[in-house]
């Protein structure tokens, strides 16, 4: 079975979202960011501090909606690396789903490194290349990539539409192109071509619609902080 390309089914804030996501990456592909690995990663830093890491933490007064926009409004004082451009859009595309007051509310102490998330997201992973639907993150392996190139052993990108993708780095290509791109990168001489995965992320549309209608209810434990994932292509695996 294909890939599923048609109109996202769900609910309008789904469908609404996933356009979001769609329209997000569109404007950081067109905003002026750099493609880098974490050693020569940049920030804006009147919104965010860079870690020792290469990472992007919000700075202590910072509205977290103010900081994500600034990435989009000024691109080229940004320079990071893919998965980190992922977690950018979702963010963005939150802000526009549930409004700057909810996300600032619920999306605190921002730390932008890898896949790193806020918690609030609530990702969902699926294992079938025919559940994808654009809005999702998807994956690009390179297995036999060029050891001096870590940064290129993969590539995390959104799914658009039929046959597109947006990578941070690369730009919006088709799947043929995200791999010929990739395969660039490979070891001299490997025959071992990238390949699109079978794993996609999309958030917890359900959970983060409700999160603009809580108005000022008080938040309970530490749902709205940062967890540490990791993850193998976009899988993640939560380690508490």
């Amino acid at each position: 079975m294909g890939i599923g390309y048609g109109s996202p089914g769900g609910s309008d804030f789904e469908r609404n979202m996933r356009a979001g996501i769609i329209a997000a990456a569109k404007s950081m592909s067109v905003g002026g960011t750099d493609f880098s690995d974490f050693k020569n990663s940049r920030c804006n830093p009147k919104y965010w501090n860079r870690t020792a890491g290469g990472g992007f933490e919000l700075k202590a007064g910072v509205r977290p909606s103010a900081a994500v926009n600034d990435i989009f409004e000024n691109g080229p004082l940004y320079a990071f690396e893919c998965a980190m451009a992922m977690v950018m859009i979702l963010y963005k595309a939150t802000i526009g789903a549930i409004g700057a007051e909810a996300f600032d509310r619920y999306f605190t102490d921002l730390y932008l490194w890898d896949w790193n998330y806020d918690s609030n997201l609530q990702m969902i992973t699926t294992f079938q290349q025919f559940e994808m639907q654009p809005g999702d993150v998807v994956y690009f392996r390179n297995p036999d990539h060029d050891p001096d190139l870590p940064e290129w052993q993969g590539e995390n990108a959104i799914m658009m539409g039929p046959d597109r993708y947006y990578g941070h780095g690369l730009g919006i290509k088709s799947a043929e192109e995200m791999i010929t791109s990739l395969n660039r990168k490979r070891v001299p001489g490997s025959r071992t071509s990238a390949y699109l995965t079978d794993e996609a992320l999309h958030p917890n549309f359900d959970y983060i619609s409700t999160l603009a209608m809580r108005g000022n209810l008080p938040k309970e434990g530490k749902d709205g902080q940062n967890a540490i994932f990791s993850r193998i292509g976009v899988r993640t695996y939560i380690y508490k």
